[in-house]
């Protein structure tokens, strides 16, 4: 029984992009209700290794599984975070990874999918984390070349304030008026 704030379970699971050592596991979510990430519960068939993916304030709909074994059966679920709590898991979805000479069948090959190439165990960056990180750099660019204005500003202002200190006064100095403001001679 589903508590009634807690998302529905994600439909339409589905592996793709199997490899020898990775594939992407998709999944939807039924229209209308407020997901704010997701869980993934994955499982080696014969029990050797289990790894639980949790990712918050997220819209992806997709994950890359990383770090699987050669020509081994695996077993995922996925559940919806919600503001509320967690989801029931989806249905169990079964896969085998591809031995290392495995290629995969031309037709099962989808053009338009996300390629895995260059990733081995480390994460690529998505296009929104670059984004985020330019834009921060940018943001201390700024800030150290305020930082430099100010600091030539109040550097060329305190070297003025000697000079002035060590003027010695003659006749031809400027006067004071009598509204405070000074006069300057050509």
């Amino acid at each position: 029984l589903a508590h009634p704030d807690r998302p529905p379970s994600p439909v339409n699971v589905t592996v793709t992009q199997l490899k020898a050592n990775s594939a992407t596991v998709s999944w939807d979510i039924p229209e209308g209700d407020v997901v704010i990430g997701y869980a993934i519960l994955q499982q080696r068939q014969d029990g050797q290794m289990q790894r639980f993916i949790r990712e918050v304030n997220t819209t992806n709909r997709a994950c890359v599984l990383w770090d699987l074994a050669e020509d081994a059966d695996y077993i995922i679920q996925v559940q919806s975070i919600g503001l509320y709590g967690e989801s029931q898991a989806s249905k169990r979805v079964h896969f085998r990874t591809l031995k290392e000479t495995d290629r995969l069948p031309s037709n099962s090959s989808n053009q338009g999918d996300i390629t895995m190439e260059g990733l081995d165990k480390d994460r690529q960056l998505q296009t929104g984390e670059i984004i985020i990180i330019v834009a921060v750099l940018l943001m201390w660019a700024a800030v150290i070349a305020l930082f430099c204005r100010q600091y030539d500003i109040i550097k060329d202002n305190d070297s003025n304030n000697n000079k002035e200190k060590t003027k010695p006064s003659s006749e031809h100095s400027t006067p004071e008026r009598p509204s405070g403001g000074l006069l300057r001679s050509k």
